[in-house]
């Protein structure tokens, strides 16, 4: 699709099964300008439209003639009650009247006088008002020409109470005394006398019940993403005239300074104005460690302000905020499908025309075979009720859901399904230096003093001189001592350094040449610092971008991994080389111009690698989209960020270690559910076709499979972060 496009979301309702998913798709897929993904596991569609002449409305027409419901979301809300409580009572009702249905006919003790008519009495409330969803969907999909599991459910279970109304009206079944034991096995007869009320009934509970568990396993699987959403401050105590005015958070504009008490959340993304405090951004981040922060400092709303009162500007309100933002990435990674999705999606397509066309040759096959009507009936019922391959299609969403819904509770933001096939084949990464594997900030690292001079002497004077400068290096020679002694006179010495007077000695600090100093061999390669006094070089500072606490640890962890680490820089060689044995890497690539970094890349792929790249910096997004999986650290720029795959709100390698890890497990998990779903359905249906499957029994582990395969996924929630 060329030219600009627009993306619409669409709440989709009367969804029963991934074949529902699948036809809305194909029928939004065939409007021109239009290309539609829809998720059963979220009941949503993202649709992305290229024609302008195309509204949402349209798109609700065409979802609505194909036999459903659709809406554009509506603005988060707090929920009144969960979506599955019409299903509870339906499944509740339904139990209650088939449990005696189901005892009667597997108990011929109990068999009493016209108990037969008791139970046809006790099963038509579960036929009919149990197992509507499944004859409602079904009627609209035969009005459309479409077959989907619905279809197979409403046939079998209609098909059984049919049968046994026959049998009871116009053949020998209704006779009183009549009874009949419960039987697994294949055995020739006329059918005449045999009902079928309790399969009728039992297949429709055990189906309600699957799907009971199955709309509950969703709403847990999706709680992450709610729960992101509710993070958020309700009110906020803004200053108005210097006086605090209380509002709701939804009335904040961009500038309002507001306060911020210990114990409080920051209601919005800022920057801090006034006072000091550590704030716990374990709630978005998932970084346990409190973070400190002073004027000047940035804050996300939906943190909490552990210590002091603060003073916040607000920088981002609304839509805008890193919580609404990260929440929009996760929503859009569970909406999104997975190459393997699709390719369940497409054998759901065909599954079901299948079923009923071998459901119909094993009815004629029996019956040709001479082995009776109640034999051939049997088979034909088992193959219908077995065949639905509801855990074929929750497989692939389901696991997505509560991967991508853990991964945010953990600072970890998949933006599309695709990103987990990536993380399996890729053997390289690349990791920038600056603000990735290092902070990005300078700190002091040696005083290396002159002959016969005392260096704690030589780094406090300087650090005097640098506390009045705004320079970079210069604050962090000043961070290096406490209470540093005050300074007069102070002077910037432009491009050079800076100078003043301390305890009544004139004191120079800058480049070495101000002093006509001789670098030291062990500064060279990093940034060196002269400082001195009475025209007398007295020592040099060495200063370098520290090494993050947690590199060392997260580069072996992506060695565990089978990854092989690379560094990539900016710096010279000699610096690179000294943060890579620091981290323990083998492989640098240093001396790179920003726009070079794509080229490495892709140098690297064209050798035969799958290359993931590790960035913060604006000059990192080309090299991020370039890459087979870009892994953009949320301490860097909007720009690196939007370039990614995959999302570090943690700017700590160690998060980028974890997003691997769970993407791969996620994988795992679907692949895992993919094999018992089809599995499943290959193995069951010869033995159905056989007659060698009670229909009831067959919905029972249909059922089963499906919650399964939904429980299986909720086993990711368990995930733990590497520590």
């Amino acid at each position: 699709m060329s030219g600009p496009t627009n993306l619409v979301e669409l709440e989709i309702g009367g969804m029963t099964c991934a074949a529902c998913a699948n036809r809305i798709e194909k029928k939004l897929n065939r409007m021109d300008g239009v290309r539609a993904s829809v998720n059963y596991a979220t009941e949503k569609a993202s649709v992305t439209i290229a024609d302008p002449t195309i509204t949402a409305d349209d798109l609700i027409a065409t979802v609505e003639r194909t036999g459903y419901t659709a809406r554009v979301p509506a603005a988060p809300v707090e929920e009144a009650a969960p979506p599955y409580d019409p299903l509870r009572t339906r499944l509740f009702v339904s139990i209650a009247l088939a449990v005696p249905v189901i005892a009667l006919a597997m108990v011929p003790a109990w068999q009493f006088a016209h108990w037969q008519w008791a139970s046809l009495t006790l099963a038509a409330p579960v036929v009919v008002y149990g197992g509507w969803p499944f004859h409602r969907a079904a009627a609209v999909n035969l009005r459309h020409g479409a077959a989907t599991m619905d279809t197979l459910v409403s046939m079998g279970t209609l098909a059984a109470f049919g049968w046994s109304l026959w049998a009871l009206f116009l053949g020998d079944a209704g006779m009183p005394g009549m009874t009949h034991p419960f039987r697994l096995s294949v055995e020739r007869g006329t059918g005449t006398g045999n009902i079928y009320l309790e399969v009728a009934a039992g297949v429709t509970v055990f189906i309600l019940a699957g799907r009971y568990f199955e709309a509950r396993a969703k709403r847990r699987a999706g709680a992450a993403l709610r729960a992101l959403l509710e993070l958020g401050a309700k009110d906020v105590a803004v200053l108005r005239d210097g006086k605090e005015v209380r509002i709701p958070v939804e009335q904040l504009t961009r500038g309002d300074r507001f306060v911020v008490r210990p114990g409080e959340k920051i209601a919005t993304d800022g920057v801090v104005e006034e006072g000091s405090s550590a704030v716990d951004q374990s709630l978005v981040t998932g970084e346990s460690v409190p973070v400190e922060v002073a004027p000047g400092d940035p804050v996300v709303g939906a943190t909490v302000n552990a210590g002091g009162r603060l003073v916040v500007t607000a920088t981002r309100v609304g839509a805008d905020t890193q919580l609404a933002q990260m929440a929009r990435l996760v929503e859009q990674a569970q909406t999104g499908k997975a190459e393997v999705q699709r390719l369940a999606d497409r054998i759901s397509g065909v599954f079901v025309p299948v079923v009923i066309a071998l459901a119909v040759a094993t009815l004629g096959f029996w019956l040709g075979t001479g082995a009776g009507a109640t034999a051939a009936f049997t088979a034909a019922v088992a193959v219908l009720i077995i065949a639905c391959p509801c855990a074929l299609g929750l497989a692939t969403p389901t696991a997505l859901l509560v991967g991508t819904g853990r991964g945010a509770q953990l600072g970890i933001l998949i933006k599309g399904p695709e990103v987990l096939e990536s993380t399996r084949t890729v053997d390289t990464v690349v990791l920038d230096k600056t603000g990735t594997v290092t902070t990005g900030r300078m700190a002091l690292v040696e005083v290396i003093p002159a002959p016969g001079e005392d260096p704690d002497e030589a780094l406090r004077l300087a650090a005097a001189v640098e506390a009045a400068s705004e320079h970079p290096i210069a604050r962090a020679v000043a961070a290096a001592v406490e209470n540093p002694p005050p300074v007069r006179d102070f002077a910037n010495l432009e491009g050079l350094g800076a100078q003043g007077t301390v305890d009544n000695r004139r004191v120079v600090v800058g480049r070495p040449q101000l002093l006509d100093a001789v670098l030291p061999e062990e500064a060279e390669g990093k940034t060196a610092v002269t400082v001195g006094w009475d025209g007398k070089a007295r020592a040099t500072l060495v200063l370098a971008d520290e090494v993050r606490p947690t590199s060392a640890a997260a580069v072996k962890a992506l060695r565990d991994k089978g990854l092989r680490p690379v560094l990539l820089t900016g710096d010279n060689e000699t610096v690179a080389r000294a943060v890579a044995a620091a981290v323990g890497i083998d492989e640098v690539i240093a001396g790179v111009l920003p726009a070079d970094k794509v080229d490495v890349v892709k140098r690297l792929q064209d050798s035969g690698r799958v290359v993931a790249m590790v960035g913060d910096g604006v000059n990192d997004a080309a090299a991020l989209a370039r890459a087979d999986l870009g892994l953009a650290m949320g301490t860097g720029t909007d720009v690196a960020i939007e370039a990614s795959d995959l999302t570090l709100v943690r700017g700590d390698l160690m998060a980028a270690v974890d997003a691997i890890a769970l993407s791969r497990r996620t994988l795992r998990v679907i692949k895992g559910n993919l094999f018992w779903a089809f599995g499943y359905n290959v193995a069951a249906l010869p033995l159905a076709a056989a007659g060698l499957l009670n229909p009831m029994i067959a919905g029972a582990t249909m059922a089963l499979s499906s919650v399964f395969v939904v429980t299986n996924s909720l086993r990711l929630r368990r995930f733990r972060p590497t520590r």
